[in-house]
């Protein structure tokens, strides 16, 4: 064997900070010089003289410990060490976020060390007191994050590699011959980091599904589901446990419960829907008010703990709405099914039953286990026909059934007086301080094959207010019923918003001559209603509306109770959608304990419940918006030889966001791409500047573009430059 080469070092170099790593690396074990010569390849003298030399510097300092004569360990607690996540750049540097430190240390490529986007990471800060910004050495991977990814396998001759498009992956992945498994050449995988040894460049891993053919549409779906983690579909176990349930209605079993089935019952949901989660049923009282009852489906009762299909429900905590598939939490024979309150079907539900006065006052409040039958089911649209019509007749252009019919005098007379509640509940709340975000909501008319022919906006009217009134209404009061009495539950939490985010929108908005007042909590959540009024059906809408969502704190599941800011309650839960939320189910499996006179239950294990179910929720928000953007690039492809007009939505120094005005899809204008000037990025003014011209492009200016490049596999759009709206064709 030949002998390693000595490295020369220059006079007087400081080993402190390796030294510092190595010792951080292994924290229990202690070393003598030769031993950190060795880590470091330096075996000539007078490295080994600055080595000791180092050593003994450190343990004067309290940095490092001798343990024993000539032997150094780290010292245990260092406040130079922190831990805390990884949040990566696109540019393959990286920022430390931890809690104990005021600002983000930011940490150059090659001080990652391995770490990966959202790892949680051991760094060693330096910088601190030189009054530079801090820098940091990712010593120790504690925890990944994520070991599976989605992208292109490229095969070589005996090895390949995988490489993403998510620009915060800066590594590609290397495959062993013996561990591409089925891949062929250039398809989409799904990829399972192994090791990253010390001195390898990339990690190593192996192929562990092959998911298909770049830009295909299954392929893409699958690719999303994949990227996060969520399942495509359910395993057999599962399935041939849920077919097994007997999901018949017995008497015995009716007798449980309170019966409500003579009581008038009836749904409403979006027209498409398959799953039923909650229906109203309505009476009026001899003394004048009436009794609402909140209906939810009772999937506590077919879903028992400790069985696979709890588990498996639970893992998944909700169920994802990709743009053309749902996939859910439970399996369909429960789903669409079993616990779906479909009409002229008995079903077993959960009921918050109301006794409400002409003022929207509740008087009485009533929760347990019931049985329903629902006399009807309206799509929204149907609903909203009666409420603006008054009409018994339902037209055959909305009608669910395909052809005009009648509806009963009874349930019109229901709807109408649900709706007059709903709007008096809503009008409180709004004057509590509660805030309203009616943002758009894109959606896609697709062909039989998932390919988009158009784009259309849902928006929210009356008949989507009621439900969502008397579900918030039953939310709350489960919530308050429990909450006052002191015991452990499941929250719905909201805090209030980013100080700092808000003053940035301010900023932006002030573009627009709009404007947030700061004084108290209150002036806040008025001075964004009034904004979003003020706003409704201007071109700057949807940039305005996500800005200020943005700013807001994002809602989770908490036993701590800190009541939900953006709705002004004190007490919130989820209790309405037990079919596609797992904390619902606990909801109801909770109020059933504490209604059949339970003790607390055990805080600490309910609070791992509510992280997962938080966690596994921001996936599924991320997988349905990434299949938004999917369905936008691919509908955008087929219309590249289009004009569009947009609004500029965003503006960095390498180019703007335009969204277009007609279908709300995003795209970059590179700012090499603008011919008709040399621009720069003006920072105070949010802007892009002409040197010669002197004009802007800055936030809210419309400008007409064209389809430059559709990338279906980054789910990117670019836009060309064609001209400003106030410029005439050329």
């Amino acid at each position: 064997m030949s002998k390693r080469l000595r490295k020369p070092i220059k006079k007087g170099k400081d080993f402190s900070d390796k030294i510092i790593k190595i010792l951080s690396q292994s924290a229990n074990k202690a070393f003598n010089y030769k031993q950190i010569g060795a880590k470091l390849e330096l075996d000539d003298t007078e490295s080994r003289n600055q080595i000791i030399k180092d050593l003994k510097i450190l343990a004067s300092q309290n940095k490092i410990i001798e343990s024993e004569p000539g032997k150094y360990l780290i010292k245990a607690v260092s406040k130079d060490y922190y831990e805390g996540k990884i949040d990566m750049t696109g540019r393959k540097t990286a920022y430390f976020v931890c809690a104990d430190l005021d600002e983000d240390v930011f940490i150059p490529t090659n001080n990652l060390n391995h770490a990966l986007d959202k790892d949680i990471v051991k760094v060693y800060v330096y910088n601190k007191r030189q009054g530079k910004k801090p820098e940091g050495e990712v010593i120790e991977v504690i925890e990944r994050h994520k070991t599976d990814f989605v992208g292109v396998i490229d095969i070589q001759a005996n090895f390949a590699f995988v490489s993403t498009a998510n620009p915060k992956m800066y590594t590609d992945i290397f495959i062993p011959k013996d561990k591409i498994g089925e891949a062929e050449q250039g398809d989409v995988v799904l990829v399972h980091i192994e090791d990253w040894p010390a001195k390898a460049d990339s990690p190593f891993g192996s192929v562990i599904k092959v998911l298909g053919k770049p830009g295909e549409h299954d392929t893409e779906i699958h690719a999303i589901l994949a990227e996060y983690g969520l399942p495509s579909e359910f395993p057999i176990e599962v399935e041939t446990f849920a077919q097994k349930i007997d999901t018949s209605i017995t008497e015995s079993e009716i007798a449980k419960r309170r019966d409500m089935r003579d009581t008038l019952t009836f749904t409403i949901d979006p027209k498409d829907a398959k799953d039923f989660d909650d229906a109203l049923s309505f009476k009026k009282l001899e003394n004048g008010n009436y009794e609402i009852g909140i209906h939810i489906a009772d999937v506590s009762y077919y879903l028992q703990e400790g069985t696979i299909l709890d588990d498996e429900a639970y893992q998944r905590a909700t169920s994802v709405y990709l743009v053309d598939r749902v996939v859910p939490m439970l399996p369909e024979v429960l789903s669409n099914f079993a616990c779906s309150l479909r009409p002229n079907e008995e079903k077993y539900t959960f009921s918050a039953v109301f006794e409400i006065n002409e003022d929207s006052q509740v008087m009485n409040q009533w929760f347990g286990r019931t049985v329903i039958f629902s006399d009807q089911r309206f799509a929204y649209e149907e609903a909203q026909y009666i409420i603006e019509t008054k009409d018994d007749t339902i037209p055959e252009e909305i009608s669910i059934t395909g052809s005009s019919y009648k509806v009963s005098e009874d349930i019109v007379e229901a709807t109408l007086k649900l709706d007059a509640l709903a709007k008096i509940l809503r009008k409180k709340r709004m004057a509590e301080g509660a805030i309203t975000f009616d943002k758009v909501e894109v959606k896609f008319n697709l062909d039989e094959n998932g390919e988009p022919q158009g784009v259309y906006f849902k928006v929210s009217k009356d008949a989507n207010h009621l439900i969502e009134e008397f579900m918030l209404l039953a939310n709350r009061k489960v919530a308050e019923y429990i909450g006052k009495q002191k015991k452990t539950f499941i929250y719905r939490i909201h805090d209030e918003p980013n100080e700092d985010k808000l003053i940035a929108m301010q900023t932006v908005i002030a573009k627009f001559g709009y404007k947030i007042d700061f004084r108290n909590k209150g002036d806040i959540s008025k001075s964004l209603n009034s904004l979003m009024e003020q706003v409704n059906g201007k071109k700057e809408q949807n940039l305005i509306d996500t800005l200020a969502i943005r700013s807001m704190s994002k809602a989770k599941y908490s036993t701590d109770n800190i009541g939900h800011y953006g709705l002004a309650f004190d007490y919130y839960s989820h209790f309405t959608s037990p079919i596609r939320r797992y904390p619902d189910i606990m909801v109801h499996r909770l109020l059933q304990h504490y209604l059949d006179g339970g003790k607390s239950v055990d805080e600490e294990t309910y609070e791992t419940k509510c992280l997962h179910s938080s966690t596994m929720e921001g996936l599924a928000t991320n997988a349905e918006r990434d299949s938004i953007k999917y369905m936008q690039v691919k509908y955008m492809q087929d219309h590249k030889d289009e004009e569009f007009l947009g609004v500029i939505s965003g503006v960095t120094e390498w180019g703007i966001y335009v969204e277009i005005i007609e279908n709300k899809c995003e795209g970059m204008c590179r700012i090499r791409d603008i011919k008709d000037d040399y621009y720069t990025f003006d920072e105070k003014q949010y802007a892009l500047k002409g040197e010669t011209s002197g004009k802007l492009l800055q936030l809210g200016d419309e400008i007409y573009v064209k389809v430059k490049n559709a990338d279906l596999v980054k789910k990117q759009l670019d836009f060309n430059f064609l001209r400003r709206v106030e410029e005439p064709l050329k």
